[in-house]
């Protein structure tokens, strides 16, 4: 909530002022008021896309993590739930790769080939999600006393600290520990990036990220306090056989049977596996977008967009290959995968801080407002808190996760976002003289990937 409230409380107004799939870097009026119009568009684009890019591929990603992460947490969760019946199954990274491979081809296909259906199939993406919550709760709250395995106490879900890190500090170990929560940075990009095929953007894209915050927060709330008083032995999931779900673990001792725990998998993983999809939307969406402006590589073919599906088929295309690219590192260093996707959070909060800076240094007086507009202090507030936020957190989330620090164990994520950002320079100087910058496609204009949302 935190996340939210300081990431995305600033920018959710921006799309209801200038709605694209480019999202804040089309905000015009504020990028021209700072007098790097150009610099801040193509810097906030291409970490965000390098993000997302990352993400995809684990559960998870600016865009580029998004994908990577997302795919390995489903490829994961399958490789699980064939082991839920099979106790002696020893599951090894190719196991995952190889359900890393099928999650993330089939997820492309989905979004290639059936984008008529999209509006139908997030909608059943948000009924899994709600029902499978309360279906998840219902069942994790009965079962302990129905096979007899107990609750927990009271102390060890409200009061009981487990500091494993290495770390003295128990606070900083929980300032750390936030970094799982900063990735719900993604949920919101995950709706702005589709600005351009959505009915009434303006109003309904903040509306959709309130909504979202609204829910996941009070459904997640409850689900994790259930789930606490579920355990009745914490050292038996953190034991390395359950190292790639531990999930898996937890409904096993709740449930205490195999079927069980399938079942409570498959109500988490038909969701999950929407996710994908959907992020595949969002990466591929906010690359289209830079190409448009002539911000990547080949950016003439990949700004093209399919006249038979309605979607930018090249760009979708592309993310697919580098989630699979990735998947490859996976199999080669673990670590070096999660350098990758670990580095979404640092990147995509990064993404943000470029375009609420410009808009407090500008006294917040270069827009028109939009729907919904912080007036007065409010706003001013707001994002200050919000830049503060983003500058503490952005370095708490480069150390190291656990100490001693070794090599393995290292949080290579400063490493990432600095090699990336000199990456993005050079990128820049090279191209600078073609960036056209982004161009908006208003849903009044016919725009052929409007046609299938409106």
């Amino acid at each position: 909530m935190a996340q939210a409230a300081v990431g995305n409380l600033s920018s959710e107004k921006e799309p209801s002022l200038s709605p694209s799939a480019g999202s804040i870097t089309a905000d015009d009026g504020l990028i021209n008021a700072s007098g790097y119009r150009q610099e801040l568009e193509r810097n906030f684009g291409l970490t965000s896309i390098i993000a997302f890019a990352i993400t995809a591929g684990n559960t998870w990603v600016p865009l580029g993590g998004a994908i990577a992460a997302v795919c390995q947490i489903v490829a994961a969760q399958t490789v699980a739930m064939y082991a839920a019946f099979r106790p002696d199954f020893v599951a090894l990274q190719w196991h995952v790769f190889v359900s890393f491979l099928v999650v993330t081809w089939v997820s492309c296909a989905i979004a290639v080939f059936a984008n008529r259906l999209m509006p139908l199939f997030e909608s059943l993406g948000g009924f899994f999600t709600i029902s499978g919550v309360f279906i998840t709760i219902v069942v994790c709250a009965a079962m302990p006393a129905v096979n007899g395995s107990g609750y927990a106490t009271n102390a060890f879900v409200w009061r009981e600290w487990v500091n494993s890190t290495g770390y003295s500090s128990d606070g900083f170990a929980f300032l750390l520990g936030m970094l799982n929560g900063a990735f719900a940075v993604g949920t919101p990009d995950v709706t702005t990036h589709m600005a351009e095929e959505i009915p009434r953007p303006s109003m309904n894209i903040p509306k959709a990220i309130l909504a979202q915050y609204i829910i996941g927060f009070s459904t997640t709330f409850f689900y994790i306090i259930t789930i606490f008083y579920g355990i009745n032995d914490l050292d038996t999931i953190l034991e390395e056989g359950n190292r790639y779900f531990p999930l898996a673990a937890i409904y096993r001792q709740i449930t205490g049977s195999g079927g069980g725990t399938l079942g409570l998998l498959i109500i988490s993983f038909l969701p999950l596996f929407i996710a994908c999809v959907g992020v595949f939307l969002t990466s591929s969406r906010t690359f289209w977008t830079l190409a448009r402006g002539n911000a990547t590589p080949f950016s003439r073919f990949f700004s093209q967009v399919s006249p038979r599906y309605h979607n930018p088929v090249n760009a979708v295309v592309f993310c697919a290959s580098f989630n699979t690219a990735l998947g490859i590192i996976y199999v080669g260093s673990k670590t070096a995968f999660s350098a990758f996707v670990g580095s979404f959070a640092v990147l995509t909060t990064l993404s943000y801080l470029t375009a609420i800076l410009p808009h407090l240094l500008s006294k917040r007086t270069s827009i028109t407002p939009g729907w919904f507009w912080m007036k007065g202090a409010t706003g001013y507030v707001v994002n200050a808190v919000s830049c503060a936020y983003i500058v503490v957190f952005i370095v708490i989330f480069c150390f190291p996760f656990v100490l001693p620090a070794t090599a393995p164990t290292m949080n290579y994520a400063s490493l990432i976002t600095g090699g990336l950002t000199l990456f993005v320079a050079a990128f820049w100087l090279w191209r600078r003289n073609d960036y056209e910058g982004p161009r908006q496609v208003r849903l009044e204009d016919n725009a052929m990937l409007a046609k299938d949302a409106v």
